[in-house]
C-alpha cells in the first residue's frame, strides 16, 4: 500500500478552526537530528476526537482545557465559532454523544490517576451546546448515606451505550450494569432515560442480556444473553420477545450468527460464516428463521469486521477492516467525495463520518497511515474546503516515521501465517538489522493492522525491524486460522512466532544474533515461552503483564482473584485453552513458570499493582523462580496501574526502560560490546 510521506496541508483553508480550538502544539514536518524523544510517542493525545450533530452544524471535540484537564468544546460549523460547554475541576470529560441537535450526554475520566487508584466512577452528565441546563444524571460514586439530591441520581453503575438512537428527542439509552463477584459483567439492563428531567424506565429483559441492538429508528430490537455457556439471540415483536437461535458462546460453527445491524424498513443484517471460511455481511429472515445464504458484503482475505453507513434512512456504505480500515460506498455521491476527498489528501487512508441526517454541507474526515498518526478534519461539500480539527501526536514528523508492509511466511505445517513487518525509516529489508518480534495479546484478536502504532513506531525509531505475527488463534482470518489455535498455547501458536522469527532470517531481514522477542498479555506469555523454547534465537525478552502460570488463569486465592468472566473460565477456557483436570500434564507443560530455570537470556519483566486480568502474582512467582538461575532479570512494577499502563508517566517511564534495555543487548551498545570482546 502506497503512501504519501505527510499531509499535505491546504494552508488557506486550515486556519480557522485550527487557531479556534488551539488542538495542535505544531505542524507536522520539523526535522528530528536524532530520534523523538519518548514522550512523544507516549505522552497523551493532543485531541480526543470530535463527533458531528446530527443536522451536522456542529461538531463537538474533546481538547485539552488551560488546566491540562479535558473539556467538551463544542463549534458552529458555519461561522467557526468555538464555546467550552462541559469541563470539570477533578477529572477530565471521558466519552461524549450528541443526544440530539442541541444537547450532548458526556461521562468522566480521570487520565492522572492509575486503575488501582480510582475512586469514582464515571458518572453520567447531560448539557446543552451552548454549555446551558447541565444535569448530573448518575452517581459518581456509590454512597452509604444517601442525599435526598443523590437519591434522584441513577446508580454508579450507569454507563453510556455505544449505539445511538434516534437523536431528535431528549431521550437516550443508557446501560445499567450487574456485576459477577470477579467484577466482570454478569448484564446490561437497557434504561431509556429524559436527560433534562433525569426519570428513566427499564427495558423488559429476556435473562442475562450482554449485548442490545437498537433498529433503524433507535429502539431496542434485539438482545443477546449468555446462560450456562450457551449465547441466544431474541427478537424484540410487540414489547415481547421471541428467541431466534441458540449456539456455543465460545466454540463457532458455519450456522451461528451475529446481528449487525437493521435498515429502515426492519431488515436484518447480520454477519455470518453460512458454510464458508470467512464471515460476510447477510441479511436474515425474521420470520422463517433463517440466514440468506448469499452474502451482500464480503472481503477476499478477511473476516467481515466493521458497521453499516447510513444516510438520514438510506444505507450508503460499509465500513470494513481488510488490511486497513476502508469503505466501500454503495451511493455514486459518496464514491464522489471519497474521491475528492482522497484527491486533497493523497496516499492516506480517509475515513468520512457523515451525520445522521444529510441535510448539512458538512462531514467528518479521519486520516492517517502507517507514518501518520491519526489526524481530524471537517469537510465542506460545497466549498471543497477541508478544516484541520486536531492531531493525535502533533510533535512526531510523519517523514521520519518507519514503513510498514503486510506480509506471509509459511508455518512449518503450511499454514500461511499473516504478519506485519515494519522497517526503520531509510532502511531496507535486507540490511540484517537488530529485530523485535512483537507478540500480540489476546490471544483470540486480530493483530496485524496496517496502520501508525505507537509501540511499534517507537521501535522503529530507535533503529529496530518490527515483526507482528498473526499466528494461528488471531481473529480476522478466517474459522480454520481461529481454529487451529485452540489449545495450542506454547505448542504450535509458539511454533508460528518462531516460523516467523526465523523467515526474517532467511530473508536478511533480521540479524541472527540481535533478536529480541516481547510482548503483553498473551503476548508476555509467548515472550517467556519463546525464551525458554528457543535458547539460541533470541537473545533477550521483554514480558509486561504476561501470563507465566496457566493453572493460575483459572482460579485463585483471597489476595490475587482475576476478572475473567466465570462462564468463560467454566465454559470457554477448557475448549479453547486446555482442560485443568483431564490436560493437568500438557498444560503444566507449556506454563512458564513451570520452567523458568530454563530461561537464561536477559529478561525485563513489568506489572501493574492493580492488575485483575493478569494478576501480579503471575509476575511475582516467575520473577522468584527465574531470578535462581538467572542474575539478568528486571523487575518494574507500577502499583497503581492495571493490565497495561494507563499513565502517560508509566507509559513514558515503561518504554525508556525498554529502549536502555534493547541497546544494551541487541542494539548500539550491544555492538560496541561485541566489537570490545573481539
Amino acid at each position: 500500500m502506497s503512501t504519501s510521506p505527510r499531509i499535505m496541508f491546504l494552508r488557506t483553508r486550515l486556519a480557522p478552526l485550527f487557531s479556534l480550538l488551539m488542538l495542535a502544539a505544531g505542524m507536522l514536518g520539523a526535522a528530528h537530528a536524532a530520534p523523538p524523544p519518548v514522550a512523544d510517542f507516549f505522552g497523551p493525545s493532543s485531541f480526543g476526537g470530535a463527533q458531528l450533530s446530527p443536522n451536522g452544524q456542529y461538531v463537538a471535540a474533546k481538547v485539552p482545557g488551560q488546566s491540562g484537564r479535558d473539556r467538551l468544546v463544542v463549534v458552529e460549523l458555519a461561522t467557526s465559532k468555538a464555546q467550552a460547554v462541559a469541563e470539570f475541576s477533578d477529572a477530565d470529560i471521558g466519552d461524549f454523544q450528541w443526544v440530539n441537535d442541541g444537547r450532548l450526554l458526556f461521562d468522566s475520566t480521570d487520565k492522572d490517576v492509575g486503575v488501582g487508584d480510582i475512586n469514582a466512577a464515571p458518572g453520567l452528565f447531560a448539557v446543552d451546546r451552548d454549555g446551558k441546563n447541565f444535569r448530573q444524571l448518575a452517581q459518581r460514586r456509590s454512597n452509604f448515606i444517601t442525599t435526598p439530591a443523590v437519591a434522584r441520581l441513577l446508580p454508579w453503575h450507569t454507563y453510556m451505550l455505544g449505539q445511538r438512537g434516534a437523536q431528535d428527542s431528549d431521550a437516550v439509552y443508557v446501560r445499567s450494569l450487574s456485576f459477577e463477584p470477579r467484577g466482570s459483567v454478569r448484564s446490561e439492563q437497557l434504561l431509556r432515560l429524559d436527560t433534562r428531567t433525569g426519570r428513566s424506565t427499564g427495558v423488559p429483559m429476556p435473562g442475562n442480556v450482554r449485548r442490545w441492538v437498537l433498529d433503524a429508528r433507535g429502539e431496542p430490537r434485539m438482545a443477546t444473553t449468555l446462560e450456562d455457556g450457551k449465547s441466544t439471540i431474541w427478537l424484540r415483536e410487540n414489547d415481547k420477545w421471541r428467541a431466534i437461535t441458540t449456539f456455543d458462546a465460545w466454540i463457532s460453527s458455519t450456522d451461528d450468527f451475529s446481528p449487525l445491524d437493521f435498515d429502515a424498513d426492519g431488515r436484518l443484517y447480520v454477519m455470518a460464516r453460512h458454510g464458508s471460511d470467512k464471515t460476510a455481511i447477510h441479511t436474515f429472515d425474521l420470520v422463517a428463521g433463517k440466514v440468506d445464504p448469499v452474502p451482500r458484503f464480503s472481503i477476499q482475505r478477511y473476516d467481515f469486521s466493521g458497521r453499516l453507513i447510513r444516510s438520514g434512512d438510506r444505507l450508503v456504505g460499509v465500513r470494513y477492516l481488510g488490511d486497513t480500515y476502508a469503505t466501500e460506498w454503495l451511493d455514486p455521491d459518496m464514491k464522489a467525495l471519497q474521491e475528492k476527498v482522497d484527491a486533497q489528501l493523497p496516499g492516506l487512508v480517509n475515513l468520512i463520518s457523515l451525520p445522521r441526517r444529510p441535510e448539512s454541507p458538512f462531514v467528518l474526515v479521519t486520516t492517517y497511515s502507517d507514518m501518520q498518526p491519526r489526524t481530524y478534519f471537517v469537510y465542506n461539500r460545497d466549498t471543497g474546503n477541508l478544516n484541520l480539527l486536531g492531531q493525535s501526536q502533533p510533535k512526531l514528523d510523519a517523514t521520519k516515521m518507519g514503513r510498514q508492509q503486510l506480509v506471509t511466511y509459511p508455518a512449518r505445517d503450511g499454514m500461511p501465517i499473516p504478519a506485519l513487518l515494519t522497517l526503520p525509516h531509510g532502511a531496507k529489508a535486507t540490511d540484517k538489522l537488530p529485530m523485535v518480534v512483537l507478540v500480540h495479546g489476546g490471544p483470540w484478536v486480530r493483530g496485524a493492522v496496517w496502520e501508525w502504532s505507537a509501540d511499534t513506531q517507537f521501535l522503529a525509531s530507535r533503529g529496530y525491524a518490527v515483526l507482528e505475527p498473526d499466528f494461528r488463534g488471531s481473529t480476522g482470518h478466517g474459522a480454520k486460522h481461529l481454529t487451529a489455535g485452540f489449545r495450542q498455547w506454547g505448542r504450535a501458536m509458539q511454533d508460528d512466532v518462531t516460523d516467523g522469527t526465523r523467515w526474517a532470517i532467511e530473508q536478511g531481514v533480521a540479524d541472527p544474533k540481535r533478536i529480541c522477542i516481547a510482548g503483553a498479555s498473551y503476548g508476555g506469555y509467548a515472550t517467556l515461552m519463546g525464551l525458554i523454547r528457543e535458547p539460541e534465537l533470541y537473545r533477550c525478552g521483554v514480558n509486561w503483564v504476561g501470563v507465566t502460570d496457566i493453572k493460575l488463569m483459572y482460579g485463585g486465592s483471597w489476595f490475587h482473584t482475576s476478572d475473567l468472566p466465570a462462564q468463560y473460565i467454566r465454559y470457554g477456557m477448557p475448549r479453547l485453552i486446555g482442560d485443568l483436570e483431564t490436560e493437568a500434564e500438557q498444560l503444566m507443560a507449556v506454563s512458564p513458570v513451570e520452567q523458568a530455570a530454563r530461561l537464561r537470556q536477559p529478561l525485563l519483566m513489568a506489572y501493574g499493582g492493580a492488575d485483575r486480568r493478569v494478576p501480579r502474582a503471575h509476575g511475582t512467582r516467575f520473577r522468584d523462580a527465574v531470578s535462581a538461575t538467572n542474575r539478568n532479570v528486571e523487575w518494574i512494577e507500577y502499583p497503581e496501574e492495571g493490565h497495561g499502563w494507563r499513565l502517560p508517566k508509566n507509559r513514558i517511564d515503561f518504554w525508556t526502560r525498554v529502549e536502555k534495555f534493547l541497546d544494551r543487548h541487541i542494539g548500539p551498545d550491544a555492538v560496541v560490546q561485541e566489537q570490545a570482546n573481539q
